[in-house]
């Protein structure tokens, strides 16, 4: 089902359908339906039971063939995995087995099967554990026999979106309200831990705390803990030890529906996470998880990195507290504190990663070149810092703790320029008058700030001591993508700025002469790395700009 501008459906195969749904829900609600479709439903509350799965941006509804009630089966907020699984359904014969599309949906119930209403007390007089998919059958709703033949066509879509229903149900159905659940984020295989070991894992942290104690090693995925982000995440104040985790399945007997699809994009828009993030009063703690559960999902799904471009809400808000995050954490003695160098590099790479393979979005370069470039501006300048701010005592563990942290966070921030100087690169080679973002433009709005050669020098000092240092044999992979990245940075600096030229030909001629070697580049970069050679391609270009008079 299609709607057209006026909100009428294309379809006239399903106007049953449609007429219930506009007599039963609000407007608001009607107007945001993005998918219907027929199908076969197992959850905790039916058991092979044909029924219409409506789609919406916040959570999926069921509702009888033909209809009669609209309940809630899964909000968004509380789902952990949504796949495709590849089976042959044993209720199904025929063609029809081999036609279905099984699609599992993962979730996190609020209250366990126990605490349910009358329908899952009856299941348990039954004998049936709470957890299994009920073997009674709702009376009203017409069950699935062993193959479908005989049962209405599938396929219609709806292609807008929805929101709240009216208070109107059969006194038949379940109330909607028994299916409420709890998100939690699906955790990486093989997570380090997240928490130091003074940090109890199942423990809040305090806001007296000074430091978040939320550190992973370079290259790796924190695990986030379940009962944690349930405080963070959900709305209502239940017991995390009263969640468990359920299963919703839809089988389509269709091959060309478009249901998994609709489903993970709906999904994919809702977990930006954009009401958590810009809640007022949210604590740093709390900030944190938030944002490395977005990065995390981000990275996985390239469909979230084009949503994230398409509302300049939450980009705003990440440069926002970039900037107030890094240049305003210092101390009047200038110091940084370790609480916010954390959050800067996370707030960072973040940003680097939605910026991975979305060229072709085309609401990417309208939101930072919107207002002649302002947002862009406000990033490039946010992420530039003093890399040698002044310390007590170079010799402490704190301080040397800072320094390292400091240097996590220079590596992100060379990571995330690098990004903008593809899109430099991108709108250098675009003959467009709109396009204005091009690398020479970048360089110019940096050019201004107080700390920018101080940045640029300890790029180049990192090229030098990596390329030259002998006790690192063979680059790992990131540390091979973060050497090409600073290439191509310092590349930048030497064709497009002259006074950054200057400055690197009058501070690093020696350096590069004499430590940076193409033989001894060779050996820090395996063969095998795809990257190994554009690397060496950017060395041998800087060495002859660095070295030209």
């Amino acid at each position: 089902m299609a709607r057209t501008g006026s909100g009428a459906l294309l379809s006239r195969r399903n106007i049953k359908l449609d007429s219930f749904l506009k007599r039963n829900t609000e407007q608001r609600v009607y107007e945001r339906i993005r998918a219907c479709e027929p199908c076969v439903v197992i959850s905790d509350a039916v058991n092979k039971v044909y029924m219409h799965a409506v789609l919406s941006d916040e959570c999926v509804y069921l509702t009888e063939y033909p209809p009669r009630t609209l309940t809630v089966a899964v909000t968004f907020r509380h789902v952990r995995d949504i796949e495709l699984v590849k089976d042959l359904p044993d209720f199904l014969s025929g063609k029809d087995q081999e036609r279905c599309q099984h699609i599992r949906i993962t979730y996190v119930t609020e209250k366990p099967a126990a605490r349910g209403r009358d329908w899952l007390r009856r299941d348990r007089r039954a004998g049936l554990p709470p957890a299994a998919p009920s073997s009674r059958r709702i009376s009203h709703c017409p069950t699935i026999p062993h193959n479908l033949e005989g049962y209405p066509a599938h396929g219609e879509q709806i292609t807008e979106e929805i929101h709240l229903l009216k208070p109107t149900r059969s006194a038949s159905c379940p109330n909607p309200e028994t299916l409420g659940l709890l998100r939690v984020p699906h955790p990486p295989s093989q997570p380090p831990s997240l928490y130091s070991a003074a940090s109890s894992p199942t423990s809040p942290l305090s806001p007296s705390d000074h430091r978040l104690n939320l550190r992973t090693e370079p290259g790796q995925v924190p695990r986030r803990i379940g009962s944690v982000l349930s405080r963070l995440l959900r709305r209502d104040c239940v017991d995390s030890r009263e969640q468990r985790e359920a299963e919703l399945h839809l089988y389509v007997v269709s091959q060309t529906s478009r249901l998994y699809l609709h489903l993970q994009s709906s999904w994919n828009s809702f977990i930006i996470l954009s009401s958590e993030l810009l809640q007022d009063g949210i604590r740093l703690e709390s900030l944190y998880l938030l944002l490395q559960e977005l990065k995390t999902a981000a990275h996985r799904n390239i469909a979230l990195r084009r949503v994230f471009w398409r509302s300049s809400e939450v980009c705003d808000f990440l440069v926002q507290t970039l900037e107030e995050s890094l240049h305003g954490c210092q101390s009047l003695s200038g110091v940084y504190t370790a609480d916010q160098l954390l959050l800067s590099t996370l707030l960072v790479q973040t940003l680097a990663v939605m910026f991975r393979e979305t060229e072709v979005e085309p609401a990417r370069l309208s939101l930072l070149s919107a207002k002649k470039g302002a947002l862009a501006s406000r990033m490039l300048l946010a992420l530039i810092c003093d890399p040698e701010p002044p310390t007590q005592n170079q010799e402490s563990l704190i301080d040397c703790e800072l320094q390292t942290l400091l240097a996590e966070y220079l590596d992100a921030a060379c990571s995330l320029l690098f990004e903008l100087l593809l899109l430099g690169h991108e709108a250098s080679r675009c003959a467009s008058a709109d396009n204005f973002l091009c690398v020479g433009w970048i360089l110019r709005i940096l050019q201004p700030h107080p700390h920018l050669l101080s940045f640029i020098s300890y790029q180049a000092q990192q090229v030098v001591l990596v390329v030259s240092d002998p006790q690192d044999s063979v680059l790992s992979p990131p540390q091979s993508v973060l050497l090409f990245q600073r290439c191509r940075l310092l590349l930048a600096c030497l064709q497009y700025n002259s006074q950054l030229t200057q400055h690197l030909q009058a501070n690093f001629r020696e350096e590069f002469r004499y430590f940076v070697k193409l033989p001894c580049a060779e050996e820090k970069l395996p063969a095998h790395y795809p990257i190994s050679q554009p690397t060496l391609r950017l060395v041998e270009q800087i060495l002859t700009l660095i070295l030209h008079r």
